[in-house]
């Protein structure tokens, strides 16, 4: 038998004490990285109840009449709605967290419920917190009932929601696994409950169809008890003229709450059982449910033709490491190489001159004694660096020129991307010094950029575009304007051949490891998208960083393709392998601090490299076999140059083969007789009108094929407005009595704010990716920042439309509103720019913050004033004088202006007050229907404006971290 250690006896390594203490001692280490979140969801809190007390201020708030009661009721709801809402971030830090979660629950390092347990407990503090924020704050101030027994009862109940709702949203991030769908969840989830709570619509109003809503949503229980505890008090008990009972009761009866002292612990109670009930289900979820599996990435014929060979036997692919050579022969060879005065063949005997269609003009650059400084970073000065600046580049110097291949290396920190985002005018900020030619003139980054290509490391692409779509995008925008569509494609097809793409002629670009295109893939796409454009210069960030053996010979024969082609290509190259360092002509090598130590040719089996570095006394010889790359880096490490008592900068510099150097680029540096400097007579190669339509045409198939945004959003829609409908039933034709016409504007005010807030939401991270692209694509001077926002918010409008026209025709019918062809075409003007300026506004949010995820979170705290300032929750007569104006600019008031004005601002029906239902509406909620022209054009206004000033974003500010240069002209000192 075996030894009894070598049987696993239980299912988890240690107990469940010990496994629930981990678990609790991890999520308390989240919590504190994420103290930001919880920090500025109390902040808001704070904000929020310092504009509510203010608004619902006590000297304001009478307690005279029924409608004051109501204005009561509103303050109560929209306390119910903010502490909701603030729970809503659990959804997406539970879905954060997910992938984790999964992948260690698989490997049994704990059960589900030790990890539900934590998320669930250890919030209750913060949940203290907030909701004491919110009640201490605003209790007194709002005027609510004195009685201090009934401050800590309204706590207490507010400190229920907030766990219940909490509780619910980890429950639905749990269930959806996807940002996307978990928001439609959550959004769908919010809107049936506030629907139902018992104040948009009166529990009298409710179809009997939904009746059983009304008793399973968890807001009803809190809205009635709310009431109750507020209403029932002593300041509430007084009996005005002509009525029978208490003015607290006469409200809570005009509203359908319940009048009995004993619905606020039958409220309470509800809402502890569903806290019990969201988060068990939460922990079943999460025992239960799998992951989504990814999408697998595409396979091109050619991957999988050599995959079939090596399971036959007939080819073996090899992986490289730092001391083996991985096989240039997992497929076709790399090409011809083309050095200076070292010609080393590789393989083919015949040089085939791919992507000359288009005819080019090589160019060569020059640099000398470049300088490149950056401000000393926070970071730095808080461990004690002085104030000034940081020199990352001291004085490099150096030559690329046509048909040759360069490598530039050095270890972490020498500044290689440094290096080449200087020559290449990709950065964003610091200082640079030193003169920088093309063909002996001084470079001009805005002509350069029409004569250059830069691959950069990430590989970013829209992903809902084909491979060639991708390419005929890039050359649109990028051929001079000279050059007819039928050349076009026929140069596109030339250069997909170039980088063997052609099997992926038709394939989805997708996103980077989750589907679409393997990494290899993307980086021969990265590179095509730069060919396509015809430059003469292009520069290459670490082109096989992340590859295997197999995958970056692919790569660097596309690069070797490339250089055949007799253009000037320059590679960052990390850690390579012996075949793939020797594809390289020469070597530009670098030591950290930014100093160069090589630059020159590599020779056959990098033999000069090997004769340079073996020069000097006390470095060790290269073993036979081992890779000079690796070999080149540990020699000169700056342990190896403090051992051996040298500085191979100085060393360098003092050489002959450096003194060689500046003589060439001195040479190189002088226009050739005869020579014209680069013209363009335009900044960009197509017009702004060539501009805007391309890039509609690409978000036009970008829209098409993202299902999970469009057909997701449509699918909302038409749930919502079968669900209003139903809801609402045929009561948009009852003018009776004040309450019909307050639940028609219930109506109407939800579905605003609810499918408003959803459109903002879901546009933000379409808009997010696409402005990663949009950088990119701006820096290569493809177009500029307008036509990318003209295409992104043209290409909402029919979207938009359909979306209303769903909604606003449904509804419309469903609820009985008057079939008039005015009123119905006011209506669906009103949904539709409403609709239009949400997307946009969340466009806008995108546009002005760093990320998606500080984007959501600014939008979410204007959200919450939209909805208090709306005139529904309080109209804008009872608002104070130094309130109103927020009445006037909130967008979401004068679209319920319109909506009501339009449809009940002309209606001459008696109510139960005597009143008719128009001099109600200007009476309460100050709507006149004379006003809707006005009404109109501002809602409008709103729309244009949200939209102008997303383009202004997208035009003016640049989030990339790359600091934007300040550069000294040529001969001009330090």
């Amino acid at each position: 038998m075996g030894h009894p250690a070598a049987l696993t006896t239980s299912k988890y390594g240690v107990s469940k004490k010990e496994v629930l203490k981990a678990c609790i001692s991890r999520e308390l280490l989240l919590m504190k990285r994420n103290s930001f979140v919880y920090a500025f969801r109390a902040f808001q809190l704070v904000v929020m109840a310092s504009i509510t007390m203010t608004l619902f201020l006590r000297t304001n708030m009478h307690r005279d009449s029924v409608a004051d009661g109501g204005i009561y009721m509103g303050s109560l709801f929209f306390s119910i709605m903010m502490i909701m809402f603030n729970g809503l971030s659990e959804l997406a830090l539970t879905i954060w967290k997910l992938p984790v979660f999964f992948k260690q629950r698989d490997y049994f390092f704990y059960p589900a419920w030790a990890y539900a347990l934590p998320s669930w407990i250890l919030k209750i503090p913060i949940s203290l917190v907030e909701v004491g924020a919110w009640v201490f704050l605003s209790y007194y101030v709002i005027g609510y009932d004195p009685n201090v027994g009934r401050l800590f009862k309204q706590y207490l109940l507010l400190l229920a929601v907030n766990q219940m709702a909490s509780g619910l949203f980890r429950f639905i991030a749990a269930l959806g696994r996807d940002l996307i769908v978990s928001n439609v969840f959550g959004s769908f989830a919010l809107l049936v409950l506030i629907v139902l709570g018992g104040f948009v619509l009166s529990h009298d109003d409710v179809k009997k169809w939904w009746i059983w809503g009304y008793w399973i949503s968890p807001l009803m229980y809190s809205q009635n008890a709310l009431g109750t505890n507020e209403f029932l008090g002593e300041s509430w008990k007084h009996i005005l003229p002509g009525s029978t009972e208490p003015l607290g009761v006469s409200v809570l009866k005009s509203r359908g709450i319940f009048t009995e002292a004993k619905w606020y612990w039958i409220g309470f109670g509800a809402l502890v059982g569903y806290i019990i009930l969201f988060n068990f289900l939460f922990t079943v979820a999460l025992t239960f449910l799998k992951p989504f599996k990814k999408s697998q990435p595409t396979i091109s014929e050619e991957t999988l033709k050599e995959k079939q060979a090596n399971i036959t036997g007939e080819r073996t692919v090899t992986s490289s490491t730092a001391n083996s050579s991985a096989t240039f022969s997992a497929s076709k060879s790399i090409g011809n190489r083309i050095g200076t005065g070292n010609v080393d063949i590789v393989a083919e005997s015949k040089l085939n001159k791919k992507g000359m269609v288009l005819p080019f003009t090589p160019l060569l650059m020059t640099f000398d004694n470049i300088r490149y400084w950056v401000d000393i970073p926070q970071e730095m000065k808080m461990q004690g660096a002085q104030e000034g600046r940081l020199e990352l580049l001291k004085g490099v110097s150096g030559s690329f020129r046509p048909g040759v291949l360069t490598a530039l290396m050095g270890v972490s920190g020498a500044g290689k991307t440094t290096l080449m985002d200087v020559l290449a005018g990709r950065k964003t900020g610091g200082y640079i010094e030193g003169i920088i030619t093309i063909n002996g003139y001084p470079k001009k980054q805005e002509t350069f950029a029409r004569v250059s290509g830069y691959c950069e490391q990430n590989d970013i692409h829209s992903p809902h575009v084909t491979v060639y779509e991708s390419l005929v995008y890039s050359a649109w925008l990028r051929l001079p304007i000279e050059v007819d569509s039928a050349k076009r494609k026929m140069f596109i097809d030339e250069v997909m051949g170039l980088v063997e793409l052609s099997p992926l002629r038709g394939a989805l670009v997708g996103l980077p490891g989750l589907n679409g295109l393997s990494t290899e893939q993307r980086k021969r796409l990265t590179i095509a998208v730069e060919l396509v454009s015809n430059p003469a210069i292009i520069f290459m960030d670490e082109p096989t960083s992340g590859l295997d053996a197999r995958a970056a010979a692919i790569v660097m024969r596309t690069v070797r393709n490339t250089v055949d082609t007799g253009r000037t290509v320059v590679c960052t190259i990390h850690q390579p392998s012996i075949d793939i360092f020797e594809a390289f002509d020469e070597l530009f090598l670098m030591k950290r601090g930014g100093q160069d130590i090589y630059a020159g040719p590599l020779g056959r089996h990098s033999c000069h490299l090997i004769e340079y570095f073996e020069g000097f006394s006390g470095v060790s010889k290269i073993k036979a076999g081992y890779n000079p790359a690796t070999w080149m880096l540990e020699v000169t490490a700056m342990v190896q140059e403090e051992m051996l008592g040298i500085d191979f900068s100085a060393a360098y510099k003092n050489s002959e083969l450096f003194q060689r150097n500046k003589t060439l680029i001195e040479e190189l540096s002088v226009p050739p007789p005869g020579s014209k400097d680069l013209h363009f007579p335009t900044q960009y190669s197509q017009p702004f009108v060539s501009q805007c339509l391309a890039c509609l045409w690409k978000q036009h198939l970008s829209y098409w094929r993202n299902p999970s945004y469009t057909a997701v959003r449509f699918f909302f829609t038409l749930i919502i407005a079968l669900l209003f409908g139903t809801i609402f039933w045929d009561l948009g034709g009852k003018t009776s009595q004040r309450q019909d016409l307050f639940n028609a504007m219930g109506s109407m005010y939800a579905a605003v704010l609810f499918i408003g807030v959803s459109n903002s939401s879901s546009v933000q991270p379409v808009v997010s990716v696409e402005r990663t692209v949009f950088y990119r694509e701006r820096a290569a001077g493809m177009y500029s920042g307008l036509s990318h926002a003209f295409g992104q918010v043209a290409i909402e409008i029919p979207y938009v439309l359909v979306q209303a026209l769903i909604y606003g025709v449904i509804v419309y019918a469903m609820i009985g509103f008057e079939m008039t062809a005015t009123k119905i075409l006011w209506y669906l003007f009103f949904m539709f720019f409403t609709f239009l300026y949400f997307t946009y506004y969340g466009m806008m949010a995108v546009g002005f913050t760093p990320n998606y995820n500080i984007a959501s979170i600014v939008s979410a705290a204007f959200y919450g004033l939209w909805n208090l300032f709306s005139g529904f929750i309080i109209p804008r007569p009872r608002m104070p004088i130094w309130w109103k104006w927020c009445f006037w600019a909130c967008p979401v008031s004068w679209t319920l202006y319109g909506l009501v004005a339009s449809q009940f601002g002309d209606v001459q029906d008696k109510l139960e007050t005597g009143e008719t239902a128009s001099q109600f509406v200007i009476n309460y909620f100050g709507f006149r229907h004379d006003f809707l022209g006005a009404v109109a054009v501002v809602v409008v206004g709103f729309a244009a404006l949200f939209a102008f000033m997303f383009g202004f974003a997208i035009k003016v500010l640049n989030f990339q971290r790359r600091n934007k240069c300040i550069k000294k002209e040529r001969g001009q000192t330090k």
